[in-house]
């Protein structure tokens, strides 16, 4: 796995954990689940990678 997808995916993650904090702290239930979404999306990506990188 190239750094620039781990730095992809670890840029995804912490934008979700923004967007989930800021949508709790406003009790905004959509930004909330949008945070978690970005979040569960680069562990998807990141889990790929590793696949990937187990095989080579």
């Amino acid at each position: 796995m190239g750094l620039d997808d781990k730095i992809s995916n670890a840029a995804e993650e912490a934008k979700g954990k923004a967007k989930e904090g800021i949508g709790k702290a406003t009790d905004n239930e959509k930004l909330e689940a949008e945070g978690h979404m970005d979040q569960a999306k680069a562990n998807a990506k990141q889990a790929g990678e590793d696949v990937k990188d187990a095989f080579r």
